[in-house]
This record gives structure tokens, sequence and C-alpha cells, in this order.
């Protein structure tokens, strides 16, 4: 399915936290076409430091499985830094309790790797 000219977000700002290069590379594909700017952070303390200095940031991306400081107690700090940003979660668990730990942790929404792109997008759609 194409998904290309979908979606504009010329302006908005994503903050991928995703230590995996593949999987960023991966993200960076499938949303050039939205023209949307990508800042990446490999770990959750660099997310954090980024999202500190960059107040255009207007949703982040946060893979919940990374190194130095895991997806959950970054998604906390930067909602305790601002709370109404939209964090999505990437995560490779399905259902049950790693769904009600990523929304504890205070994500407003999820998505499961492999990543299935038309479902991301319009993921991203409803809080941009």
């Amino acid at each position: 399915m194409d998904f290309s000219s979908n979606y504009n977000w010329e302006g908005k700002v994503l903050l991928v936290a995703e230590d995996e290069d593949f999987n960023y590379i991966f993200l960076e594909e499938i949303l050039i076409d939205t023209n949307v700017t990508l800042i990446r952070a490999k770990d959750g303390q660099e997310a954090i430091q980024i999202f500190e200095s960059n107040p255009k940031i207007d949703l982040v991306l946060m893979d919940m499985q990374m190194p130095v400081l895991n997806g959950y107690d970054a998604t906390r700090s930067i909602k305790k830094l601002k709370q109404e940003i939209p964090i999505i979660a990437q995560t490779a668990y399905h259902y049950g309790e790693a769904y009600e730990e990523i929304m504890a942790a205070g994500c407003d929404d999820f998505v499961t790797k492999p990543i299935d792109i038309g479902g991301l997008k319009n993921i991203i759609a409803k809080f941009l």
C-alpha cells in the first residue's frame, strides 16, 4: 500500500529515541515523505537532554528498550518537563503487562515492532 503524500507534517519536529541504527533508518525512510523533521537520540538519557534543549519538539517516538536509560524512565522524565507532549512507545512486546507498564509510564499510545507503516502514520497524525 502506498502511503506517500497522505500526510504533510512540514514544520513539525519528532524526537526519535532509538538505539538501533537499522530501526532508526527504517523510521527515517517511512517518514521522509511527510516532510517532518527528525531528531535522533540513541538512548533515554540523550532523549531527555535533547528534549530539554529543544522546545520545538512536537512528538516523541520512544523505543522502550534502550541502553543507559530505558524508554519507561525517559518517558516519565520528559512528561515531568512537559505533561502535554505526546509520546508514542515502540515496543517488540504486544499486550498484557507490557501495555500496562507503557501506559503507566506516561505514553499516549504505542506501536509494536515490526512496525506497521500505515498504523504508525495514523497514530502520529492523531497527535499532530
